[in-house]
């Protein structure tokens, strides 16, 4: 069974006063090696923050650089390097999730095949910069399977426990969720499908217009925020489900 490490991969916050927010990614290790499930903040975002980001961006959405909370870092807490990254699986191609990409220029990257074709077509909310390194890609265009009936794809990493890109447009077009099989039981990292847990059970959350803000199809989002929340209400026993962005989950599950 794959073994799952939550970590910190930056922090935003606009000012002291504002609502502070994590990047809360997962690195899995497997006997055939590690992956990333995004990447937040990397190293060549700190050396270069206005030519990789741009100053609108980092303030708008409140970047902090702290090398200390890079993915990197990270690893070699752990005891690995960069080197033993063999894939990358990414929920979507915003900026606050893709930056340390560059640091892991070997890794196979994995994803939905409508958010690269998006990202490649010059969609302004996207950053060309931050592939600018070349990174190998595997693409998903067929959604063909079901994992708690949600539209999903295997991720075959040849991993022991089975991996899912579960589809979850809205906040951008090809959107995907990670599930991880655990056991008999299920994580299910949900990337920015929502910003904040309380919104699984509250509806008209006061996040919700931030949300709505940023969607690329805010009907989609809907939809999809919608279906999490059933799957919390009828398969709580036997999923996790988090995203990427709430403090107080990642506070919840590391020690």
């Amino acid at each position: 069974m794959v073994k799952i490490h939550h970590i910190n991969c930056g922090t935003l916050q606009r000012d002291p006063d504002s609502l502070k927010v994590l990047c809360h990614c997962l690195l899995l290790e497997d006997v055939n090696g590690l992956a990333l499930i995004d990447t937040g903040i990397g190293v060549q975002d700190i050396l270069y923050p206005l030519e990789r980001i741009g100053e609108a961006i980092i303030n708008q959405a409140g970047f902090n650089f702290d090398s200390m909370d890079t993915a990197v870092s990270k690893l070699n807490k752990l005891g690995f390097s960069a080197e033993d990254v063999k894939h990358c699986i990414l929920s979507h191609l915003d900026p606050d999730h893709i930056g340390g990409l560059a640091d892991f220029p070997q890794a196979t990257v994995h994803l939905s095949e409508i958010e690269l074709q998006i990202f490649l077509e010059g969609d302004p909310r996207y950053l060309p910069q931050q592939l600018a390194h070349g990174p190998i890609f595997k693409v998903y265009p067929d959604f063909d399977e079901s994992w708690f009936g949600l539209t999903a794809k295997r991720v075959n990493l040849n991993f022991e426990s089975a991996i899912f890109l579960v589809f979850l447009p809205g906040h951008t077009l090809g959107h995907c969720g990670i599930a991880i099989q655990q056991k008999d039981k299920w994580l299910f990292y949900v990337g920015d499908a929502y910003y904040l847990r309380d919104e699984l059970f509250i509806t008209d959350h006061p996040v919700d217009k931030l949300a709505a803000l940023m969607a690329m199809d805010n009907g989609l989002r809907i939809e999809s925020l919608k279906n999490l929340r059933i799957l919390a209400q009828k398969y709580g026993e036997e999923l996790e489900i988090f995203g990427y962005h709430d403090p107080s989950e990642l506070a919840s599950i590391t020690p």
